[in-house]
This record gives C-alpha cells, structure tokens and sequence, in this order.
C-alpha cells in the first residue's frame, strides 16, 4: 500500500549532496504538493537539519489514516475537524498551525453560472447548483472535499442528490484540476494548487474572498504511545524547523507571478 502512495517522495539527494544522517516519514495532501512549496522546504530541511523528510501525498482523510496505523511519524494537513479528532482520539500528541491560504472557486471564463457576482461562497454554490453548470468534486475525503462538502451543507443543499452535472473523481487537487479544465467545469480549489497548475485551458479564478474559504494547514505528530516506532526526536526536530524564523521566511516568499500562496503564522511554542 505505501509503494502505491509514495509519490517518488524521498528527496535525499540534491546536487550530488550525501544521503541524510536522519529519515523520517510525513503524509502531506495533494494540495501542499502541487503547490510546489515543498521543493523549496524539504532540501533547505535536509541542509539545516541533515534531515530527510520522505513525503506520502495523499488526500487529507488518507493521512490521517496513515497516521492513526503507525505508517507515518506525522502529518501536514487541513482540516480542523478531522485533525482535532484526530489529537483527542489519541493518535496525535497535539496539533500545531503552520500556514494558510484560502480556498477558491475556479471556473470557465464565460462563467454560465455568473458566480463572479456572488456575494459569498454558499451564494456562488447556488448559482451552480441553479444553473446545473459542471462541478468537479475532489471526492477523496481531502481537506478540499470536506470543505467543499461543508460549504453545500451550508448552502441548504446536497450534493448526494446532485444530477450528472456534479462529477466526483475520487482523486487529487492536479488531477481535479485536469478534469475541470477538460470539462469546462467549475471546481473548489486551494489558491497554492490553482497558482501553480499548468493546463488552466479556459479556466479562470472566479470567486475567492469570503472569509469561510480560510484554509490553515496544521503539523500533527503521531502518538509514539501508541505507536513506538515513531521518531518523536525527529518529528521535534522539525516541528521546531517548520515553526522558526528560517521556515517563516521561506513559507513567505514563495511566490508564483508575483502572489503569494502561503501566509506563516505558527506561533511560539508554550
């Protein structure tokens, strides 16, 4: 099972650099992935720390699941809910917040459901809804499905009942994103995701702003109670690394065109 989901993940060598002294496992969502934030990190990682960071992409339900099995020493996720079942089931030690960006709808350009001119989020889900216009759906239990799922809650609607109009792919952000594009479809992103995908097509970001799409990504170590395999120094180690000035300054900067697609905002310790 974890072959299929290491998604060639282990960067333990970077221009002729020595493997790393440490290694440890992290689950990670798609959507940090394609945002190509770890690029910048897990080498800067592996410098200051002499730490490999080997990295398990998947949905945020799926690394949860990784953590809760033991498969992993910790998981960067984000969705609140989930992760703080997660810390008060016991499978975590404690959550601690990172970064954040903000969801956002993406669309065809022409925009037949006129969502550009919603006032909020649930307002943009009607417009679609009314329309019957094409809605990708992550459908992988992520952060984003959970989100989105919530959001058509919020809305009076459900999505369960949605005609053929409403395509659930089961799969990640990129490949969400893929579908949309070849669709012509609309679709609930991360900004970081939409920013850095590449076949955008006649997509466009349409609706973004409402203070319900906030996005905050959380570090969660894995109990080492219940699993004692768990590299608790290593996951320390690099809480500490994630929570410092030298990752605020990283985190901040990563910019794609000029924007910015992640905000620090991990607060000291105690």
């Amino acid at each position: 099972m974890l072959r299929k989901i290491m998604l060639a993940a282990s960067l333990a060598v970077w221009g002729g650099m020595a493997q790393a002294a440490d290694v440890m496992k992290m689950a990670v969502t798609t959507s940090f992935h394609n945002s190509g934030l770890a690029d910048i990190l897990l080498p800067e990682i592996e410098k200051d720390l002499d730490l490999e960071v080997q990295l398990l992409v998947v949905g945020t339900g799926q690394a949860l699941k990784l953590g809760r099995a033991g498969d992993v020493d910790a998981v960067l996720v984000h969705s609140r809910a989930a992760e703080e079942a997660f810390v008060s089931e016991g499978y975590g030690t404690h959550r601690r917040e990172i970064m954040y960006n903000d969801f956002v709808f993406i669309g065809p350009s022409a925009d037949p459901a006129a969502i550009a001119s919603a006032q909020t989020a649930t307002g943009a889900l009607q417009a679609i809804a009314e329309a019957q216009a094409a809605f990708v759906s992550r459908g992988d239990d992520s952060g984003t499905h959970k989100k989105e799922l919530s959001l058509w809650r919020e809305a009076g609607l459900d999505a369960g009942a949605f005609g053929d109009w409403y395509r659930a792919v089961g799969a990640g952000m990129g490949a969400a994103l893929n579908t949309a594009s070849g669709m012509d479809a609309y679709i609930l992103a991360d900004r970081a995701s939409w920013l850095n995908f590449g076949n955008k097509g006649g997509l466009a970001l349409l609706f973004s702003g409402d203070p319900v799409l906030f996005n905050q990504y959380a570090y969660l170590p894995v109990n080492p109670e219940l699993h004692s395999h768990v590299k608790s120094d290593l996951v320390a180690k690099l809480e500490a690394w994630l929570t410092s000035p030298r990752a605020a300054e990283l985190i901040n900067s990563y910019t794609i065109g000029g924007e910015t697609l992640f905000v620090f905002n991990a607060k000291p310790a105690g």
